[in-house]
C-alpha cells in the first residue's frame, strides 16, 4: 500500500478527516480545525506588525475577471467553474429523466458568472486597481479563503478544496523584493517552531502545455518562486506547504495598478497551505495532539 494511502487511512480512522467519496474532498473534525485555527493565529503573530489590511473574499470570483487574469492559458487543467440550471419546465423534466436513468445531466446546465478561486489573491488585484494609485509606502494585504484546484488524488496533502492564507505586497520593486526576503526568513522561523523537517528550494508552477514548460523554466531560472517543503507523502517528494512568489509587474500591468509615482506596481505574496501544514503536523507528531512535543504545543496553544 502506498504511504499516502496508509496516512489517509490513519487520518480517517482517527476521525480527523471525513470521507465524502471524492478524492481530495474531505470533511474535517474539530481536532483538525483546532490545529488550523492555532496555526492561523501563529501566522498572524508573525505578520501582525506589518499593519496589513485584512480582506476576506468568498471562494468564488467574477468569471470575467478570472478570464482576464489569463489563468486558463496557464492552468486550464486546474480550473473549476460554477454551473447552474436555467431552463424551462420541459427542460427540467428532461433533466430529471436523465438523473433517474443515471445519465449525464451536466449538459443541461450553463456556466454562471462565478468561477472557483484558484488562489486567495486572484480577486484582490482588480479590486486594488479600482482604488487608484498606491500610497508611497505601497500596500500589504492579509487574505484567507477556500480555494479550488482540480487535481483529484489519494494524497491527502493534494486536496481539491483547501484553505490558503496569504500576505500580498504591492508596491515598488524594492518594497516587494524586500517583503519576500523578510518572509523567507519568517517562514523558516515559523515552521521551525513546529518541529517538522523542512527545506526551502526554488520551484515553478505547473504551467500547461509546451509553452507552459518554457514559462516554468523561466520562472525557475529567475528564482521567482520559492517553496518551503515538508515531507508528508514521502521524503523523496516533499510537499510544498508555503510558497514565496515574486510576480514582478505581471499583475500590475494586467490590472493597471500604479505606484504613487505613476510606475507599474510590482507584487509578491507568501502563501500558507493551511491543511498541508496541519497534515505535516499530524504526520510527524502523531494523530493525538495531546501527545505532541511540549515545544510544539507551546507554539500553537501557548
Amino acid at each position: 500500500m502506498c504511504s499516502h494511502h496508509s496516512f489517509l487511512d490513519g487520518l480517517m480512522s482517527h476521525g480527523l478527516l471525513i470521507d465524502t467519496g471524492i478524492d481530495g474532498l474531505y470533511g474535517r473534525s474539530g481536532a483538525f480545525e483546532d490545529v488550523i485555527s492555532r496555526f492561523d493565529e501563529l501566522i498572524s503573530g508573525f505578520g501582525g506588525g506589518d499593519n496589513a489590511e485584512v480582506v476576506r473574499f468568498p471562494p468564488g470570483m467574477n468569471r470575467a475577471l478570472f478570464e482576464k487574469s489569463g489563468y486558463m492559458k496557464s492552468f486550464p487543467q486546474l480550473a473549476g467553474t460554477v454551473h447552474s440550471f436555467d431552463g424551462d419546465d420541459k427542460q427540467h423534466a428532461r433533466l430529471l429523466e436523465k438523473i433517474d436513468a443515471g445519465g449525464d445531466w451536466a449538459g443541461d446546465q450553463s456556466a454562471t458568472d462565478i468561477v472557483l478561486a484558484p488562489a486567495a489573491c486572484y480577486p484582490l488585484y482588480p479590486a486594488v486597481a479600482k482604488r487608484g494609485a498606491l500610497p508611497p509606502e505601497g500596500r500589504i494585504y492579509d487574505l484567507n479563503s477556500y480555494c479550488f484546484r482540480h487535481e483529484p488524488s489519494k494524497d491527502p496533502a493534494r486536496m481539491q478544496m483547501f484553505r490558503m492564507r496569504e500576505y500580498v505586497r504591492i508596491g515598488s520593486p524594492e518594497q516587494v523584493i524586500d517583503f519576500r526576503k523578510v518572509w523567507l526568513e519568517r517562514g523558516r522561523e515559523l515552521i521551525g517552531r513546529l518541529g517538522v523537517p523542512f527545506d526551502v528550494d526554488v520551484a515553478n508552477d505547473p504551467f500547461f502545455g509546451r509553452a507552459g514548460r518554457m514559462m516554468a523554466s523561466s520562472q525557475r531560472d529567475q528564482g521567482l518562486k520559492f517553496e518551503l517543503l515538508i515531507p508528508i507523502e514521502s521524503v523523496e517528494k516533499p510537499t510544498a506547504c508555503l510558497s514565496f512568489n515574486y510576480h514582478q509587474d505581471h499583475f500590475g500591468l494586467l490590472w493597471g495598478i500604479q505606484t504613487n509615482t505613476g510606475d507599474v506596481a510590482h507584487t509578491a505574496c507568501v502563501g500558507f497551505g493551511m491543511e498541508r501544514v496541519a497534515l505535516a503536523l499530524f504526520k510527524h507528531h502523531g494523530f493525538d495532539t495531546r501527545a505532541w512535543p511540549k515545544a510544539v504545543r507551546a507554539a500553537l496553544w501557548g
